[in-house]
């Protein structure tokens, strides 16, 4: 058990102890899209802090589909996963249930759950600039990606991946359709190469000199930074600062933001242990791990980041526009990525 863990289950077992009845059922199971080697250890303290063993099953693709083949018999209490719309349609799909609980709902922000306790969200990664330190830039906004003035100069992975196609949808939640094919157009005419890759080559590319700036998710800076003096990865992170971009017509100022996030599944066989996961997943200890383990944003307020996101980013002021009213424009956003050719 490595010393991270080890305090991580000491905290829980001092929160949350006395937290299930003697009583409780001796265990429950949670299908997950998140990476085994993340989610284990935060299990492993529930499980110490409860007595309930989890049986966790890694579905890297297909969780909906698996879901619903199964039907009633589906042994699936808890279903993880990351990205705004692979939770809706999870919800959509019908294979969620409602969840009415003080704990998750005073932890976790109104735009950031659905408003009848369908899914909750557990932590958050913001969609940020990464820009070359030499730059003069302090503030940036979304819509500045389109501005002439940086033609040949953007690097973006491909607009169809789930980080960008979310952005769009906001892009078009804001705006309108019109706007964000405008201005959808314009970064493509500013592109500096290909719209591929993944977020981690942009600050390589912005190393390489191939484009100064571009759009990418807040824990990759966090994963460059903390890697090896040396290191490939460790240069890529070193090469750039990184700015929490806004809307120009939203007044709160806030950042676009994406999530990792769960729900009880509809037939679940154990349902009040999967809601005391879900509520041990965003209590202190939990979303502290979040944090200082894969550098992602707590949803729980008051929870310390990692020193590395605090000093290379900031505390993050989210964009207010509730989640769920972005996943609306999901399927119109994949399309107008396809409509403008934007990864061609």
């Amino acid at each position: 058990m490595t010393a991270r863990l080890c305090a991580l289950t000491c905290i829980a077992a001092a929160c949350l102890a006395g937290a299930l009845p003697a009583h409780a059922a001796e265990e429950l199971t949670l299908y997950t899209t998140r990476e085994p080697g993340l989610v284990q250890p935060l299990i492993t303290a529930f499980s110490t802090q409860s007595g309930v063993k989890v049986n966790m099953v890694f579905v890297k693709d297909g969780l909906l589909e698996r879901v619903k083949a199964e039907g009633t018999r589906s042994p699936a209490d808890v279903l993880m996963t990351v990205d705004i719309g692979n939770l809706m349609d999870l919800v959509d799909g019908g294979v969620t249930q409602p969840v009415k609980s003080a704990a998750l709902e005073s932890a976790v922000p109104a735009n950031l759950r659905g408003a009848d306790g369908q899914w909750f969200s557990l932590s958050m990664r913001a969609r940020v600039l990464y820009a070359d330190k030499s730059l003069p830039l302090t503030s940036f906004r979304y819509e500045d990606l389109a501005n002439p003035k940086y033609k040949g100069k953007v690097c973006i992975r491909s607009g169809q991946h789930p980080y960008n196609t979310a952005l769009v949808a906001s892009m078009i939640a804001h705006d309108g359709e019109a706007k964000a094919e405008q201005w959808l157009r314009g970064v493509k005419a500013n592109l500096a190469r290909k719209a591929t890759g993944g977020d981690r080559d942009v600050a390589r590319d912005i190393l390489g000199g191939i484009c100064d700036i571009g759009l990418a998710n807040s824990y990759y800076v966090g994963q460059m930074k903390a890697s090896k003096e040396g290191s490939d990865a460790r240069k890529w992170g070193d090469a750039i600062k990184v700015i929490r971009p806004t809307f120009a017509n939203a007044k709160s100022g806030g950042t676009h933001v994406n999530i990792s996030g769960a729900a009880v599944a509809k037939n679940a066989p154990n349902r009040a242990n999967a809601v005391k996961l879900l509520e041990f997943l965003v209590s202190e200890p939990a979303q502290a791990f979040y944090a200082e383990t894969n550098y992602e944003y707590p949803v729980r307020k008051g929870v310390a980041l990692d020193s590395i996101i605090a000093s290379s980013i900031g505390e993050l002021k989210v964009d207010p526009l509730p989640i769920t009213e972005i996943a609306k424009y999901r399927k119109q956003a994949s399309a107008l990525v396809d409509r403008v050719g934007f990864d061609q």
